[in-house]
């Protein structure tokens, strides 16, 4: 395994990172998000969002091929904020995700505080945040097309 990470560059890169949107959330999420709003995530609204963001993305690549992202950006002018972080599960435990944290981490840097928004029912997630620092703050928001909540959480610094 030779692990990469960079900034999203080409349209084959842009693929990949769709690929890894799409396949972490019918991993991850089947059993906390609502099946009719998976079954409208299909690859090809994953490829046109991706297309469509294409600044600040971070990806992990093992080889040629896509096994990771991150996207961050700014909250507020006193809050980076990490926007999304998906590792495809075959990579779970090998510090592909903990790469990405800190290339975001860093690109971040220039903020006072990093925040993230995470599902409430993913323990797995929030423990990985944990890890990293990050901690709740009690801020919660519902989100009915999904059929569940998201939870906010801050880097302690």
């Amino acid at each position: 395994m030779q692990i990469t990470i960079k900034q999203m560059e080409t349209d084959e890169e842009i693929r990949g990172k769709a690929y890894v949107h799409w396949a972490c959330w019918h991993e991850a999420y089947a059993v906390i998000v609502s099946a009719s709003y998976l079954e409208k995530l299909t690859l090809e609204k994953c490829e046109q969002m991706a297309f469509q963001w294409r600044e600040n993305v971070l990806i992990a690549k093992d080889g040629e091929r896509v096994v990771g992202f991150a996207g961050y950006g700014e909250a507020d002018p006193t809050a980076g904020e990490l926007f999304a972080l998906y590792v495809l599960k075959e990579y779970h435990g090998t510090g592909v995700a903990q790469a990405l944290m800190q290339a975001a981490s860093e690109k971040l840097s220039a903020y006072p505080k990093i925040g993230l928004w995470v599902l409430k029912d993913n323990p797995r997630a929030i423990r990985f945040y944990e890890k990293c620092g990050f901690s709740a703050t009690g801020e919660e928001k519902d989100l009915p097309s999904l059929e569940t909540a998201e939870i906010r959480m801050i880097l302690n610094s």
